[in-house]
């Protein structure tokens, strides 16, 4: 998992301008809601790339690269987390929530299980 630091491109009376992600070649966006207790993925993908954007609420995020540790952030709004091919993930709703997922690969609509292996244990149980 690698937290993305923004910061605004342009900011002026009218309001704030943040680019969340540039120069990506973007396969998909899609908006997935929490309900508090609610757990997510607990999967990887192959060949997706992920950028998990809070929108609103909080979620827990735990990863695991291949062989190395796992790991656990908590994501508010605002924040952007990106994992990577071949990164496990599991998120679960902390609170209500809901997060912009924007990904790199074969992910969108009926490509969805394509790339999406699920884990045998879970990172973060249902």
């Amino acid at each position: 998992m690698e937290l993305i630091d923004l910061h605004p491109a342009h900011s002026d009376d009218r309001g704030v301008i943040t680019d969340l992600i540039g120069d990506e070649g973007i396969n998909a966006v899609t908006v997935v809601t929490f309900r508090a207790g609610a757990v997510r993925a607990n999967h990887y993908h192959e060949h997706t790339v992920q950028w998990n954007y809070v929108m609103h609420g909080e979620v827990l995020l735990a990863t695991q690269r291949p062989g190395g540790e796992r790991i656990e952030r908590v994501l508010r709004k605002g924040d952007l987390a990106v994992t990577r091919e071949h990164e496990r993930h599991a998120l679960k709703g902390l609170t209500d929530a809901e997060v912009l997922i924007l990904t790199r690969g074969p992910r969108a609509g009926s490509q969805y299980e394509d790339d999406t292996h699920r884990l045998a244990e879970p990172l973060i149980a249902p």
